[in-house]
């Protein structure tokens, strides 16, 4: 358990930030001349990415808890 629960902290702590737009939206975005636009695109694909990790990582525990007992 101490493993698990040192491998989410430190890689919480230790993030990169990910570049996650594809060509096509990053070739549009970068021609705008604020970068705000850029920003929140990424950061809605990063999250939209996220969710089905989280989905399928909240079943297995859940299946790991039922065959335990």
């Amino acid at each position: 358990m101490r493993k698990i629960i040192f491998l989410v902290f430190f890689s919480l702590t230790f993030m990169i930030e990910a570049q996650a737009q594809c060509s096509m939206c990053r070739a549009v975005l970068e021609s705008e001349a604020g970068q705000e636009t850029a920003k929140g695109i990424n950061s809605g694909i990063i999250y939209l990415m996220a969710i089905p990790y989280l989905l399928v990582g909240f079943v297995g525990y859940q299946i790991f808890k039922m065959v335990r007992k």
